[in-house]
């Protein structure tokens, strides 16, 4: 017997939770895509998508997941033999350093561990003592989905300013957008990319790569006809948006995300995303007060709102996990990018969810942990309730 019979929910850190409302306006009959309301739908797009990212910058729409536009971002800047520094602070940075050295790029990594946000101090030794401006790009990830750190980009700029280092500030907000606050503009981040498939709740298939004047000025011999942002951004044809057939029911969801979100309101939504993980947070202040688990990330300033990395040690995490999902129906995140890997497990807490979702969610691992005897400390539920209570 199981009790997982019923709505399944999906509790990893993307793809999230995909509301009803996105799903329905996606459950339609393809439109025609060389006029009309797709066009419409196609243009009102752009100022939202400014507006989740904080900048009146340019904003390119690719077809494809965050490697994706991964590809896209590095292709429009780099030159093959440019050097980028990488901020490594998980699995996801080094990842798009592995890509830029696939596109002929010179990578220099700083590799901060899993457990600790950019360290700024050395940032800025490493970009003062580059007196000739080798380092073209400077890659940092805004929240290492990994790893669950949220880093300081302001404080990266800041940095780079003060070492007077010309390079561009290209941020990963692939787990971060629309669940931690990013200002891109007030921030001085020069090329940002993003995907749909979490804090803006719609499925897998479509990111985003925003950019301003300074990167859009930078362009390298990297750049293919395909990845090329500028006649994205200023399509003569409606084609040129996509470079080809465009994802049109991924559009008609995004609109509907997008409108949620303006609903809502921006900032509460980051409020939401905050208060939700520190009702997760409270409650694994008290399972970690015995027995092996605790948080990834030891200081809470340093965490994400939207995925919370959770070290527990092997085998407890690919255990409970199983059993969370084969019992009871929440299936959690893998330990990703760590070893061993059945050590860990992840939250996602990103975009749909909400206080009982939470609870749910965290009732269900004080059960797991019961059932398999892991070791834990007591009244995490009280703790967690206590929070929603006074919310």
């Amino acid at each position: 017997m199981s009790l997982s019979h019923g709505r399944p929910y999906l509790a990893i850190p993307g793809p999230s939770v995909m509301p009803d409302a996105v799903l329905r306006a996606m459950h339609r009959a393809s439109p025609n895509i060389y006029e009309g309301e797709l066009h419409e739908i196609t243009a009102s797009l752009v100022p939202d998508l400014k507006a989740v990212a904080m900048t009146d910058s340019n904003v390119a729409i690719y077809i494809g997941n965050g490697h994706a536009a991964w590809e896209a971002a590095l292709a429009n800047v780099l030159s093959r033999g440019d050097t980028v520094l990488v901020l490594a602070t998980g699995r996801f940075c080094i990842g798009w350093g592995e890509m830029a050295a696939g596109m002929g790029a010179k990578v220099e990594t700083i590799d901060h561990g899993a457990q600790s946000p950019i360290d700024l101090a050395r940032v800025e030794e490493v970009l003062a003592a580059d007196k000739d401006g080798r380092i073209k790009a400077v890659l940092a990830v805004h929240v290492d989905t990994s790893t669950s750190v949220k880093n300081d980009i302001a404080g990266l700029r800041a940095v780079m300013d003060r070492a007077g280092h010309p390079a561009l500030l290209m941020a990963d907000c692939i787990a971060s957008l629309g669940c931690d606050r990013f200002e891109m503009d007030a921030w001085g981040v020069d090329v940002m990319v993003s995907g749909c498939q979490k804090g803006l709740m719609t499925p897998a298939g479509m990111s985003f790569v925003w950019f301003n004047e300074k990167a859009r000025a930078a362009r390298g011999n990297c750049v293919t006809t395909y990845w090329d942002w500028r006649p994205r951004v200023d399509p003569e044809m409606y084609f040129q948006y996509f470079d080809g057939t465009a994802p049109t029911h991924h559009i008609f969801g995004l609109r509907t995300a997008l409108d949620m979100i303006k609903a809502e309101g921006l900032d509460n939504v980051f409020a939401r995303h905050e208060k939700l993980a520190q009702i997760i947070w409270a409650a694994f202040d008290r399972w970690s007060s015995e027995g092996p688990m605790h948080l990834n990330i030891a200081d809470p300033a340093h965490r994400s709102h939207a995925v919370t990395s959770v070290v527990i040690g092997s085998p407890n995490g690919d255990a409970l996990r199983h059993w969370c999902e084969h019992k009871c129906g929440l299936t959690l995140g893998i330990g990703l990018g760590r070893s061993p890997a059945d050590g860990y497990f992840r939250i996602g807490h990103m975009g749909h969810v909400n206080a009982h979702m939470i609870m749910g969610a965290l009732g269900t691992i004080d059960a797991a942990l019961k059932a398999l005897h892991i070791p834990h400390g007591k009244g995490a539920l009280e703790a967690a309730s206590q929070l929603v209570a006074t919310a």
